[in-house]
């Protein structure tokens, strides 16, 4: 593989997991673009290693249909990509011990991604956990 020395390169790498991973169910894909040991830390707990990963994102695939992560914007410096990011799909499994709804949900995430020798070594996501609890059910909105 080339070395990623531009910034833009980077955040194309960056992207592959929302877009491809996770909105196209591209599962292998994580087998080249991250290290062995890759680390993802998340509400959904902290793992290592890509058959983790993969196994976190087939959870989530599983739980939501018609899932997609757009990238809305993405930032890149020295080895980190920032990126905002929407998720969507419709609640059709459990997830985080929440029965399936069957509601459309909408949810913002933000995604911080560490590079290294031109491969994802980690991951720090931040999805708005609370907006999707609201939106299945699970919590109640407050009055405004």
């Amino acid at each position: 593989m080339a070395s990623l020395d531009t910034l833009v390169e980077k955040k194309r790498l960056a992207r592959q997991i929302p877009e491809g991973v996770a909105t196209r169910g591209e599962l292998d894909l994580i087998d080249e673009i991250c290290t062995e040991d890759v680390a993802d830390h998340s509400p959904l707990g902290e793992i290592t290693g890509r058959d983790a990963l993969k196994a976190q994102i087939r959870s989530i695939r599983n739980a939501f249909a018609d899932f997609s992560a757009t990238v809305e914007d993405s930032v890149a410096e020295g080895d980190t990509v920032a990126m905002r990011v929407t998720l969507r799909g419709r609640h059709v499994g459990e997830f985080m011990g929440i029965d399936a709804t069957d509601t459309e949900v909408e949810v913002d995430n933000m995604v911080f991604t560490r590079i290294e020798d031109d491969r994802i070594a980690e991951r720090w996501v931040q999805p708005d956990l609370l907006g999707l609890m609201q939106q299945i059910g699970a919590v109640e909105r407050p009055e405004p």
